[in-house]
């Protein structure tokens, strides 16, 4: 915004380690619906000005100098999860065609290796023992630490391989702006070959014969439009545009079935979808559409053959907002779908369950059965249908066992159409993620690998606890809750330190009881948008916090998808001060029931819940301690108004649309963090961004930060200069920016002090 160049006003552009940056004022009037907004911080949006690099640089300098007594302690978070992570790893091996691919990862390597052995068996299914030396037969098949040499920034994109294993397609990032380079490999020579195709958005594929390469553009507002077909072997220029989805509201993806006889293109906005299908057999004829596009109506499909008959599953709203399942012909899609879930409790299930238990949210389809993903209870469960013929499809659907409190299934990754067992996974937030082959004939379970923790760390200190804090409106929060069992005590609703106060590592450890009960340090972690689950899972750096004493936290409000549909629809659009209302509650909640205290309680949330963290620094600043944000959604209005932003028009149908209406314009003004920031005692507040993150621009915490210094909060803004959305690319540096946030967080509660054995 070339207006704002010409102020007079300074900026300062060198850190000292006595004195905070202090950002320049250029008034900038932003008026809507007859409201003028005067926003003095808009000029650090010129992301090529050498004014606000230096601004940024300044900014880190600060930042760099008020956290240097946290060096020491930085260092022994990074070694203790360096020390506690098995850097010279492998995966389970997964079957795909002839091949058995897995990926290897080596002490001292930023990446991973991707490697394959020759399939012994055809009929082996069972994956081989891998251990860390070479396997006979073993080739490298794409090694991310060559190709991430001599660059600051490295991200591996598209990995989509040939049926037969010769050809892989894949696409690079070393920027951090999420657009790849698309390359295509013969895997029988090693070499790349010329097809270079630039500036692609992620998801593009091979076809199964390798002769095709499928691939997304991007219009000027970086929203995938197109979607194209590239013949390997010739000029990118000859390639031919396949699909072009005009409406700003949709991106548009591409991707091949599992029985690898589809293509499908994919439309999709925040409330409707769209699906068009190609035949395996005839990929150059044009897209067919499988159901008519219905503003609001969202649906996924999968291919799958049942007596002999090509069919296609789809999960739909068409009736009901936690969706239901059908299957179709594919001849004819529109014709009246099969129920493969039949609604009455007991009748097509397993006795026990209905489908209006469940919150369907996927289905992966086999030769011989479906896997249906979907939630119940809150939690994250996998069920089971075996298919039949066509005088009868379905079995009725078997759910896996879950047997515990809190955790979470998944459905892995299960490449083969012809498969006979399913790989799955299963965390908590104590137990580390477990990998596990489910035969689906008789049902026998198969632990493949278990998430190694090294060490001295005894899983047994370890336990967690599901709680209910109550909203303002009466709706029931579940919270998810992980602590060292040595050093608190949880009783009926309550959790105590034992050995909160402690001095020194050996009160720390040892779990002695103390006399005196006081509330314990506490991180709470939210979310709540997009329909996203913050599901229970497993951390090892989590535990540098947990056993230094601290009580970890998902606070699981409305917003997210962890209660159904219903849950989402109550914190989106003009509902969704009730994101940020929940997660206040259940900070309430737990200072009131004895777990924490405001003076010892960090609150902590990235991108959409880095709105939340601005949010509730604005409406309960009494509350925290500390507040960590990361890459913040916090200039939320000054976005949403500007389609010509990434991403902007899409979001409207997740917050609503401030530049037409009126109303949707007033209520995103009232809670829009930037917008609210006022003369308070705001608590610590450390803001974490990237220079070259397209979802979250970096402008927004840095103008943030800049309001907040200047009605007097102690805020420190960390920018990454060479990274984007996800942070630093490679392994190594990813731990470091974990253990500076986390020294942050421990200094905020006091625990910066307690020395633990890793």
């Amino acid at each position: 915004m070339s207006e704002n160049s010409g102020n007079d006003s300074a900026t300062s552009t060198t850190a000292t380690p006595t004195s905070a940056p202090v950002a320049k004022k250029v008034p900038f009037e932003r008026t809507h619906h007859g409201h003028t907004f005067i926003d003095d911080y808009e000029w650090m949006r010129e992301k090529e000005s050498p004014e606000v690099i230096a601004h940024l640089e300044a900014e880190n300098a600060w930042t760099s100098a008020q956290t240097a007594h946290l060096e020491g302690l930085q260092n022994s978070i990074f070694t203790e999860i360096k020390t506690r992570i098995k850097e010279t790893d492998m995966s389970v091996p997964n079957r795909r065609g002839s091949y058995w691919y897995f990926s290897r990862t080596k002490a001292g390597l930023d990446y991973g290796i991707s490697v394959r052995i020759p399939v012994s068996d055809p009929d082996d299914w069972t994956p081989p023992e891998v251990g860390e030396e070479p396997l006979p037969g073993e080739e490298v098949v794409f090694d991310s630490n060559i190709a991430a040499e001599g660059q600051e920034f490295f991200s591996l994109g598209s990995f989509s391989l040939s049926d037969d294993g010769s050809r892989l397609l894949y696409g690079v990032d070393t920027t951090g702006d999420e657009r790849y380079t698309l390359h295509v490999r013969d895997l029988i020579t090693g070499d790349d070959l010329a097809d270079t195709i630039d500036g692609t958005f992620a998801g593009a594929s091979l076809d199964p014969s390798g002769r095709y390469v499928f691939y997304t553009t991007v219009d000027d507002a970086w929203r995938p439009e197109k979607v194209w077909r590239h013949v390997v072997g010739t000029d990118s220029s000859d390639d031919v545009c396949i699909f072009h989805e005009p409406d700003e509201r949709f991106f548009v993806g591409s991707g091949f079935s599992r029985s690898g006889r589809m293509m499908f293109v994919v439309t999709g906005s925040k409330t409707t979808t769209g699906y068009w299908s190609i035949s395996a057999d005839d990929l150059e004829a044009e897209p067919q559409e499988i159901w008519p596009r219905v503003d609001g109506v969202e649906y996924n499909v999968e291919h799958a053959v049942i007596g002999g008959e090509d069919r296609f599953f789809i999960t739909h709203n068409r009736n009901r907002a936690d969706f239901d399942l059908v299957d179709v012909p594919v001849a004819d899609p529109t014709a009246p779908g099969r129920d493969v879930i039949v609604t009455e409790s007991g009748a097509g299930t397993d006795g026990e369950l209905s489908i209006n238990d469940l919150r369907i949210e996927d289905v992966d389809a086999f030769a011989d059965f479906i896997v249906l993903s979907y939630r119940r209870g809150g939690f994250a469960r996998v069920g089971i249908i075996r298919l039949g013929d066509s005088s009868s499809p379905f079995a009725p659907l078997q759910e896996l066992p879950f047997g515990r409190e809190t955790g979470s299934l998944y459905v892995g990754n299960n490449p083969e159409f012809e498969q006979a067992s399913i790989r799955l996974h299963f965390t908590s937030m104590s137990t580390p993620a477990v990998i596990y082959s489910h035969r689906v004939a008789d049902g026998t379970d198969t632990v493949l690998k278990r998430q190694p923790v090294l060490g001295s760390v005894d899983l047994d200190d370890y336990t967690e606890t599901l709680l209910w804090a109550k909203a303002a409106d009466g709706t029931d929060i579940p919270v998810s809750v992980v602590f060292r069992k040595d050093l608190h005590r949880f009783d009926g609703g309550t959790a105590s330190a034992t050995a909160g106060t402690g001095d020194g590592a050996d009160e720390m450890n040892g779990g002695a009881a103390s006399a005196k009960v006081e509330p314990a340090p506490l991180l709470l972690y939210g979310y709540g948008s997009y329909e996203a689950s913050m599901d229970p899972y497993f951390s090892v750096s989590r535990l540098s916090l947990l056993d230094r004493g601290v009580v970890f936290a998902i606070a699981h409000v409305r917003g997210g998808g962890e209660m159904g549909r219903h849950w989402y629809d109550q914190g989106k659009t003009t509902a969704k001060k009730n994101t940020f209302t929940d997660f206040i509650d259940v900070a309430r909640h737990l200072i009131d029931t004895g777990w924490t205290s405001p003076d010892r309680l960090v609150a902590s949330g990235g991108s959409a819940g880095g709105l939340l963290m601005g949010a509730i620094a604005n409406m309960a600043p009494e509350l925290f301690a500390g507040i960590s944000a990361e890459v913040p959604f916090v200039d939320a209005l000054t976005s949403i108004l500007m389609p010509e932003l990434p991403l902007t028009v899409i979001e409207w149908e997740e917050w609503g649309d401030p530049l037409h209406d009126p109303e949707v314009y007033e209520y995103m003004r009232s809670y829009s963090p930037y917008e609210n920031v006022t003369e308070a005692a705001y608590p610590q507040i450390l803001a974490v961004t990237s220079l070259n993150d397209t979802r979250v621009l970096y402008v927004e915490p840095a103008k943030w930060v800049a309001r907040l210094r200047e009605v007097g909060a102690n805020a420190l803004l960390k920018t990454e200069m060479v990274a984007g959305h996800g942070g630093a690319s490679g392994r190594y540096d990813a731990w470091k920016e974990i253990a500076f946030e986390y020294a942050w967080i421990l200094d905020v509660l006091g625990r910066s002090d307690i020395e633990i054995e890793a």
